[in-house]
C-alpha cells in the first residue's frame, strides 16, 4: 500500500502538470526551456497513463475490500478521479 500512496502522489503531481500544460495554451508564451518541456511531458504524456493505472488499482483494491482509505487520503483519490474524468473527456474530444 505504500507504493500505491507514492504513485498516487506522483500521479497528483503529474495532474498538476497537466493543468499547467492546459493553461499554457491560453497564457502568453513562456521561454522554452527545461522546465517548460518537463511540465509538458509530465502533463500530456505521463499524467494520463499513470492516472489510469492508479485509479484501476484503487478500484481493484476497493472491490477486494482492502482498506485503501486507511493508506491513501480520500482527497487524493477524489482529485485523481476528477483529473482522470477531465483527461478522458479531453482525450475523446
Amino acid at each position: 500500500m505504500q507504493r500505491l500512496l507514492f504513485f498516487s502522489r506522483v500521479a497528483f503531481i503529474c495532474n498538476i502538470c497537466f493543468l499547467l500544460t492546459w493553461l499554457m495554451r491560453y497564457l502568453p508564451p513562456m521561454q522554452q526551456g527545461h522546465i517548460a518541456s518537463t511540465v509538458v511531458i509530465l502533463g500530456i504524456g505521463l499524467s494520463v497513463i499513470l492516472n489510469v493505472i492508479i485509479n484501476f488499482f484503487i478500484i481493484v483494491f476497493l472491490l477486494q475490500k482492502k482498506p485503501v482509505v486507511a493508506h491513501v487520503p480520500i482527497w487524493l483519490i477524489i482529485a485523481n478521479v476528477l483529473f482522470m474524468i477531465v483527461q478522458l473527456i479531453l482525450l475523446i474530444k
